[in-house]
């Protein structure tokens, strides 16, 4: 390449950083005043960083085939910022391909024609509704992962406000709340807190970010009463995993201020696993105690409701390549369960999964086909699913690629289906990841009705997005999706 070459190549980079620098303030003013949702092909442009904004400009590149730059989207982008819209989430990067692709022209029409529904929806000083409150009953790797998405969440329309956190006490409560700030703060996995963390220990109070959340101390909940607190018709998310069924988180509905009771975890009995995006709209104002089902079983159940969606599935097997989890040992020790007292560190542990039952909970139609074991790996994240699978139809790989690709961009699973298409891929790669499962492409293996698809997921992060967004179902937290497309 040519000197001179490189130097336009340089210069259309600096266009694109000072393009996304003007764009960021211009995605939160829309964001907090319009309650609108600035997105990139289903992937978040609130709070993002100018390389990550133009990262994620790229990745429509392996989608759509098209190249995308921000200037492209910024233009559609500050024209947005001029029409009053109302709440919505606004796909800016399905805008700019389609307004490509139609060969551009009158941008103010088009944005007018595909957001007619949100046009002049803005209204100054209207009610955003009532904020919910949220308590997390326990504060371990998912409470944490859920503190942080909450409080990157508030504001807008979001609605849901972190409150409270429970936790058994120990001793000292000013170095206690220390240590708690500390493990929110910092994360081995997932990298550093975005944003400020304070501690008042006469207040047992943590201020995350503008958020004051207070710390309650109690060995069970008979012990609360979250009025006392200020806090009301919460809903108390269980990340402890101790009571699974209606009797023992029932509990949770006997304190004051509590409405109802999310448990993380599969819930035993008649409780509702639900698989967000898959089953949420059984959800109804009377379900006071619902599950999130499993990490594994959201990861896996939207792969496998479209797969049988398109080709049927007659029966299949899920192997489960799991990280290691806090419920094993790190050496060799007294454990209940079979083989989980050996060293997670250094072993390899077969184990048992109840995902393949609980996926069929969530899809009936897949009752009795389904088989399941998972194996615990040496690494302290992202996990990885094997789907092995016969169906009713036959199929290669390179069409069964392609439809799932199609599913993850454009369908009303976009938000639960990643797609990736790499040689190069491992399991750190997905630390993060706010999907709740990501079908590996090139792993994919087809032999007339018998296929194998790897789909991996954060078992932490995607789940926990999860959990939130089953938490705004419960809340009555929902947004118009623009443009209409898929």
């Amino acid at each position: 390449m040519s000197q001179q070459a490189s130097e336009t190549v340089f210069q259309e980079w600096q266009n694109n950083q000072a393009l996304a620098e003007q764009m960021i303030p211009l995605v939160g003013r829309l964001y907090r005043q319009n309650n609108v949702v600035a997105t990139m092909f289903g992937r978040s442009l609130i709070n993002q960083s100018v390389i990550r904004i133009i990262k994620d400009h790229r990745f429509v590149r392996k989608i759509e085939g098209t190249e995308l730059s921000v200037e492209d989207t910024f233009p559609i982008v500050e024209a947005m910022s001029t029409l009053n819209l109302g709440p919505a989430h606004v796909d800016v990067g399905k805008l700019a391909v389609t307004f490509k692709k139609q060969g551009a022209g009158d941008l103010d029409a088009f944005l007018r024609r595909e957001l007619k529904d949100i046009i002049e929806g803005y209204q100054p000083g209207a009610s955003k509704g009532e904020p919910q409150d949220v308590v997390l009953y326990g504060f371990g790797r998912i409470g944490r992962l859920l503190a942080r998405v909450l409080v990157e969440k508030a504001g807008g329309g979001n609605l849901l406000r972190l409150r409270a956190i429970v936790v058994r006490g120990r001793g000292d409560v000013a170095k206690d709340l220390e240590k708690r700030a500390s493990l929110l703060r910092r994360d081995s996995v997932h990298g550093p807190f975005e944003g400020t963390i304070s501690v008042d220990a006469e207040a047992r109070t943590l201020t995350v970010n503008g958020n004051v959340v207070q710390v309650i101390y109690a060995d069970s909940p008979s012990e609360i009463d979250y009025t006392a607190y200020g806090i009301d018709n919460a809903v108390i998310v269980d990340n402890t995993g101790i009571w699974r069924d209606e009797a023992g988180l029932g509990q949770h509905l006997e304190c004051k201020g509590a409405a109802k009771a999310l448990l993380t975890a599969p819930g035993k009995g008649d409780i509702k696993n639900i698989v967000y995006g898959i089953n949420h709209a059984t959800l109804d104002e009377n379900d006071r105690i619902v599950s999130a089902a499993s990490c594994t079983t959201n990861a896996i159940v939207p792969v496998l409701k479209v797969l049988n969606d398109e080709y049927g599935v007659a029966n299949g097997h899920v192997e489960t390549v799991h990280a290691y989890t806090n419920d094993q040992n790190l050496i060799d020790n007294y454990h209940k369960g079979d083989r989980r007292g050996r060293s997670a560190a250094l072993n390899m542990v077969l184990t048992e999964t109840g995902a393949a039952k609980a996926a069929a909970k969530a899809l009936p139609e897949l009752e009795g086909k389904l088989t399941g074991n998972a194996i615990r790996v040496p690494t302290p994240n992202v996990s990885m699913a094997i789907l092995n699978l016969t169906l009713d139809k036959p199929a290669d790989a390179a069409s069964l690629n392609d439809y799932l690709r199609r599913m993850s961009i454009d369908s009303a699973y976009q938000k639960q289906i990643d797609f990736v298409d790499s040689a190069e891929v491992v399991s750190s790669d997905f630390v993060g990841n706010r999907h709740a499962g990501i079908v590996d492409a090139k792993a994919t293996l087809a032999n007339d009705n018998h296929v194998v698809v790897y789909v991996w997921y954060d078992n932490e992060f995607g789940y926990s997005c999860q959990v939130i967004r089953i938490l705004q179902q419960m809340s009555n937290v929902e947004f118009l999706k623009l443009p209409h497309r898929g």
